[in-house]
C-alpha cells in the first residue's frame, strides 16, 4: 500500500539551506538556495518513496506556541540566518501550489502537524513515512509508521522504526517524551532531571515503566511538576489543524513547465477568471514568482527540480549535474 509522506518543513528546509552554496540567488541578490535545495529533495522523496499523498508541516515562528509561553527557556538561544528566514515562508504556498498539503497554524510547531497527519494516517490504515531530523518524532514510530531522518546534508536517511528506536534509546517509542523529560533534550534547552543521562533515563523507565509510574514512587519529588512540564513540551500534539487527507496527483508537469516558462520570463501575473483547481494553483506559483521578483537563474533551478522525473538533473554551483538519488545510511549516535 502507497504511503503517506509527512515532511518537517522546516526541518527540511534548514538543511536544504546550509547544503547548496549560498551563490544561488534570485533578483537584486536575494537568496534562493533554501527555495531550490527544498523543492529538490522533496521531488527526490516522491520519486524514492511513491507515496499516495504529501503532508508539509510548518512551524509559525512569529506567534510563539504553548511551550513557550510554558516554559521560558525552551530553545532560547537560537539564531537563524537572515537568508534563511526570507525565504522561509514563501515555501508552504509553494507547496500548496504543488499540490500537496500545508500544515501551519499560530501555536504549533511542525512537529505537531507531524503528530496529526500520522494519526489520520492510522485512521485510514495508510501506512506512514515521517521525514524530519527532529528525534523527538521516534516517539511516532510504529508498526505501520517509519521516520527518514537525514544522516548527512539531504542526500542520505536512515530509516527509523520501533527497533531502531529500541536499539538507540533502548525503550519503547511511546516512552520518548518520558525518556527526553527524564534525559532533557539540549536543541531544546530542556534541562532533564540532574544526573540523569540517556542509561539512566532508560533504566528507570525500564523499572517504573513511565516518568508518571518513577513520580508516584517518590522519584524525583522537588521536580516532580518541572520533569512532567518537560514531557508535556516533549509530546507532540496531534490535534493540529489538518484538512482530511486524499490521495493527491501532483502537478509536477504544470509546476515545471510554468516555472520553466518563468525561467525566461519572470513577471507573470494571476490571470483572471482562473477557476480549475489546476489553473489556482498554476496562479500562485505565477504570484509566488512575481511578488519575490524571482530571477531567471532561480525559477531555471525551481523548474530543473520540479522537473526531476524527465531531466534527473539538479543545480549545483557549477551548472546542472547528474542528481545524486538519496541513499539510505544509519542514524548517528
Amino acid at each position: 500500500m502507497k504511503p503517506l509522506l509527512v515532511v518537517d518543513g522546516d526541518s527540511l528546509a534548514h538543511r536544504a539551506y546550509h547544503a547548496l552554496p549560498k551563490t544561488i540567488k534570485r533578483a537584486g541578490g536575494r537568496p534562493s538556495g533554501a527555495i531550490v535545495g527544498f523543492t529538490n529533495f522533496l521531488t527526490r522523496l516522491w520519486d524514492a518513496e511513491e507515496p499516495r499523498s504529501v503532508v508539509v508541516g510548518w512551524d509559525t515562528l512569529e506567534v510563539p506556541t504553548y511551550r513557550h509561553e510554558a516554559f521560558d527557556g525552551y530553545q532560547s538561544g537560537r539564531v537563524f540566518d537572515a537568508a534563511l528566514l526570507e525565504q522561509l515562508p514563501m515555501l508552504p504556498e509553494l507547496v500548496r501550489a504543488l499540490g500537496f498539503t500545508a500544515g501551519k497554524a499560530p501555536g504549533y510547531e511542525a512537529d505537531d502537524f507531524l503528530a496529526a497527519a500520522v494519526a489520520a494516517a492510522k485512521k485510514k490504515r495508510w501506512p506512514a513515512l515521517v521525514v524530519t531530523s527532529d528525534r523527538d518524532s521516534f516517539q511516532l514510530a510504529a508498526k505501520s509508521v517509519t521516520i527518514l531522518t537525514p544522516t548527512r546534508g539531504v542526500s542520505e536517511l536512515a530509516r527509523i522504526g520501533p527497533d531502531e528506536v529500541r536499539q538507540r534509546y533502548d525503550v519503547e517509542p511511546e516512552q520518548v517524551p518520558d525518556f527526553i523529560a527524564l534525559r532533557g533534550d539540549p536543541s531544546d534547552k530542556l534541562p532533564g532531571a540532574p544526573g540523569v543521562g540517556p542509561k539512566g533515563a532508560a533504566q528507570i523507565l525500564h523499572e517504573y515503566g513511565s516518568l508518571e509510574g518513577a513520580l508516584k514512587a517518590g522519584r524525583f519529588s522537588p521536580i516532580a511538576e518541572d520533569l512532567r512540564l518537560y514531557r508535556r513540551i516533549a509530546t507532540l500534539d496531534a490535534s493540529a489543524p489538518l484538512p482530511p487527507l486524499e490521495t493527491q496527483s501532483p502537478l509536477w508537469a504544470e509546476a515545471s513547465r510554468l516555472l520553466g516558462e518563468c525561467s525566461c520570463l519572470c513577471n507573470c501575473r494571476m490571470r483572471p477568471n482562473t477557476r480549475s483547481s489546476r489553473e489556482c494553483r498554476e496562479a500562485r506559483v505565477s504570484s509566488i514568482i512575481s511578488s519575490t521578483n524571482i530571477s531567471a537563474a532561480t525559477c531555471l533551478g525551481v523548474h530543473v527540480a520540479t522537473a526531476l522525473r524527465a531531466q534527473n538533473v539538479s543545480l549545483t554551483r557549477d551548472g546542472a549535474q547528474p542528481l545524486h538519488p538519496i541513499t539510505w545510511g544509519q542514524v548517528d549516535t
